[in-house]
């Protein structure tokens, strides 16, 4: 584990389906309790130790570092997915070129994300893990 990096605060919108999904997702695989999740839409979350407005964390994911660095859109996925074992998987996406074609993914998905979560949210929402004291099941139809 690289103390600089982890643990991650992870910051997720809780009113997004998509957003649960991956976030249930990655706490499941977190063996290592490398990850701290904080939903940004909860009633108690200050945005002021992220030095940025609620609307921008709200526009672009975004994670703070164990050393106090803050990360946002693409890297942001990467050093989550890196903390539960996807390093590999996410390597390819630091490379010239497809580092771009990531960024324009990201932005497109980042626009859409609320419409998409509505137009598929119910999917989501079957699918996404119900995690409770670190065991996670996946809700049956």
């Amino acid at each position: 584990m690289n103390p600089q990096i982890y643990p991650l605060e992870f910051l997720y919108d809780g009113h997004c389906a998509i957003c649960r999904f991956d976030v249930a997702n990655l706490r499941r695989r977190d063996a290592q309790r490398r990850l701290i999740f904080i939903d940004i839409q909860a009633p108690d979350f200050d945005p002021a130790p992220y030095g940025r407005a609620l609307e921008a964390l709200l526009a672009r994911m975004t994670a703070r570092r164990a050393d106090g660095v803050i990360v946002d859109g693409p890297e942001a996925f990467r050093l989550a997915l890196s903390a539960v074992g996807f390093a590999w998987l996410v390597a390819p996406t630091r490379w010239p070129g497809f580092s771009h074609i990531t960024e324009w993914a990201y932005r497109w998905f980042a626009r859409n994300r609320v419409t998409l979560s509505r137009r598929f949210g119910g999917i989501f929402a079957r699918l996404t893990p119900d995690c409770a004291d670190g065991v996670c099941h996946i809700p049956q139809r």
